[in-house]
């Protein structure tokens, strides 16, 4: 018996935990302004890159600052 409550116990906080892991990305999604990511462009991380290859999103290069997207926006 003893057993079994603790394996429930563990249940719960292992789903109370995932529930909130999230709830905090669903805030954090709502949060953003205009649903926007900052450095989303794979372009952005040289071990992703490492061909120094445009972004497939947007066409922006490792070497650019800003987003093509929110420059055609």
């Amino acid at each position: 018996m003893y057993l079994c409550i603790m394996d429930l116990k563990l249940i719960l906080i292992s789903f109370g935990l995932l529930l909130l892991a999230f709830a905090g990305i669903a805030i954090k999604i709502w949060a953003k302004k205009d649903g926007k990511f900052a450095g989303t462009c794979a372009s952005q991380n040289p071990y992703l890159n490492k061909d120094g290859q445009a972004c497939s999103m947007c066409g922006k290069l490792p070497d650019e600052q800003d987003c093509k997207k929110e420059a055609q926006a």
